[in-house]
């Protein structure tokens, strides 16, 4: 499976440090729906094409204190999956890509969060997770920034702005169907907005 990178950048959070002498509880976030999208592009007979999926749930719990040990659970509704280009929705959930009738969600769960050189998220951090799709389990690797948004104090945690970016291996999980059309590279362009659980 080749790495899949990504960056949560949105602007803010330059400065929060990541990795403090005590330790937090696990803070539950909730995503916003109207705040959130989860985009993906892929070549069709050399042309770019895109789409979305909607999420279909999100465990997300941050640790404030220290972000490694934040924990972050994804599914994805692969049924409700859309492109901009009407006759390759179809294909795309077929049995022979994505198989929407047999495996109706892909999910990511996070294992491993490894900071940055200096203890701060805003300068990268490494995310390893299991990636579900089709059935097929594999670990990837993700490179993540998370801010919190512009003018508010630098403790304050309570909305988050995330923006993922990166690419994968369609083969890896099964998802081969019709290789002299549609390239083996998916990208992802996935932006959220997290706000504090009351």
């Amino acid at each position: 499976m080749r790495s899949l990178t990504r960056r949560f950048l949105i602007a803010g959070l330059a400065s929060l440090p990541l990795a403090r002498p005590t330790h937090a509880a696990l803070v539950q976030y909730e995503l916003s729906r109207a705040g959130t999208s989860v985009g993906f592009s892929f070549m069709l007979s050399g042309v770019a094409q895109s789409g979305t999926m909607p999420i279909q749930s999100a465990d997300i719990r941050v640790d404030t204190d220290q972000l490694q040990n934040s924990r972050v659970t994804v599914v994805l509704n692969v049924a409700a999956a859309r492109t901009r280009l009407p006759f390759a929705r179809g294909p795309m959930l077929s049995k022979s890509v994505l198989n929407a009738q047999e495996f109706p969600s892909i999910t990511f769960k996070s294992t491993r969060i490894q900071l940055g050189p200096t203890g701060r998220i805003s300068e990268g951090a490494t995310i390893t997770g299991n990636l579900t799709v089709r059935g097929v389990t594999r670990p990837v690797t993700l490179q993540a920034n998370l801010y919190r948004e512009p003018g508010t104090e630098a403790n304050d945690l309570n909305a988050l702005s995330i923006r993922l970016s990166g690419a994968l291996n369609r083969h890896e999980f099964g998802a081969s169907g019709y290789p002299d059309l549609v390239a083996d590279t998916v990208s992802l362009n996935i932006r959220a907005e997290l706000t504090r659980k009351a």
